[in-house]
């Protein structure tokens, strides 16, 4: 492939932008933004997908440039699609704009797209550039890959810790590690997930709400979902009082009747697997099912435990707190643990940001 121009490259950047603004208001459809650049190299149209509307990016996009669309290029962050859905063909909206040219980075992973947009637009005679950022547009889109990809959720692992990684002071206090600035950047992690997840444990010592607090607009509630296979959670608790709000799943291997009723009644939805709560890819085929595309798991021991253990995690982020606590107190990943360093589960590309006082480290498991 020829070096992309600096305005390629800027404008497939812009389309990438564009389809940020989608993040919370998609799933479980891609994030999609486009950016329609006139013959003389004007803008003159934008377009980002949300999926309450039914109008696609590229459509939006052509809408705004009507009759100056006919010659120009279009940038796209994911390849169009070329079947009828909810909506006719994305690429029969471009031939018919007259796009001549089209920027995209990467191919749609969904088999029923993947390949054939682009097929499509070259068989109409326009010139189909692929390729430029397609790590950014990947990691843009990469809880939509991995949900086509291994027919499973993402999954993204979040723990705050002491230093010397400590989750709290002991196993039935709950700690508040983290300063205001971590907080609010846990709520914008949150925004990006359609679940969050955690154990029996946490959800007993710190009757949490496990929302969304960010302020952004979602398309549908933060689902909550509780390992718990001794039914722990209390039908009192926050989680089983506010399910008219959020939808609350336990996933159990109690199936007492009375016990089940208790949470049942308060409209929590209780869900029997088959080797119980611990069986993660079990849980995961079911999360799959109900199209929920990534899932914030966000402890407590037990639970990161199992999920590094299984290799079933696709993202790290931990947030380190500036203190040390030390002592027996509980650390962030349980679990047998691993007999030689080999065996650990190493990250690579690695991001490191400053959150007032604390640290966060976010990294992708090297597969």
């Amino acid at each position: 492939m020829p070096k992309p121009t600096k305005i390629d490259v800027d404008l497939t950047a812009r389309a990438i932008e564009l389809a940020r603004a989608g993040v919370g208001r998609v799933s479980p459809n891609p994030l999609v933004g486009c950016v329609i650049v006139s013959t003389d190299g004007t803008i003159v149209g934008e377009g980002t997908y949300i999926k309450d509307g039914t109008t696609h990016a590229e459509v939006i996009a052509l809408e705004q440039a009507g009759e100056r669309a006919r010659g120009g290029t279009a940038y796209v962050s994911l390849e169009p699609h070329d079947h009828f859905g909810k909506t006719p063909p994305c690429t029969e909206a471009l031939i018919n704009a007259g796009i001549k040219r089209v920027v995209c980075p990467i191919e749609d992973p969904n088999p029923l797209v993947s390949g054939r947009g682009f097929e499509r637009l070259r068989n109409a005679g326009i010139e189909v550039v692929s390729g430029i950022l397609a790590d950014e547009a990947s990691r843009l889109n990469e809880r939509f890959i991995c949900w086509h990809r291994d027919q499973r959720p993402f999954v993204h692992l979040k723990l705050a810790m002491s230093l010397d990684g400590r989750i709290s002071v002991n196993s039935s206090v709950s700690t508040a590690l983290s300063g205001a600035a971590a907080r609010a950047r846990v709520h914008d992690l949150r925004h990006e997930h359609d679940a969050i997840l955690v154990g029996a444990s946490t959800a007993a010592v710190d009757n949490p709400s496990l929302t969304d607090r960010s302020g952004k607009p979602r398309r549908r509630p933060l689902a909550r979902i509780i390992l718990d296979n001794r039914l722990r959670l209390s039908p009192d608790s926050i989680l089983a009082t506010t399910t008219a709000d959020v939808p609350t799943i336990v996933f159990t291997n109690c199936i007492d009747p009375a016990t089940v009723a208790r949470l049942t009644d308060r409209g929590v939805e209780v869900v029997p697997v088959e080797g119980g709560a611990r069986n993660l890819t079990a849980v995961l085929e079911e999360l799959y099912k109900r199209e929920i595309q990534s899932v914030l798991v966000e402890g407590g021991t037990a639970v990161a435990g199992a999920f590094v253990e299984a290799r079933l995690i696709d993202k790290v982020t931990f947030i380190y707190a500036p203190m040390i606590i030390g002592g027996e107190s509980p650390s962030a990943v349980g679990g047998p643990g691993i007999s030689s360093l080999a065996e650990a589960l190493r990250l690579k590309d690695i991001d490191i940001v400053r959150l007032g006082d604390d640290i966060e480290m976010t990294g992708y498991p090297i597969k």
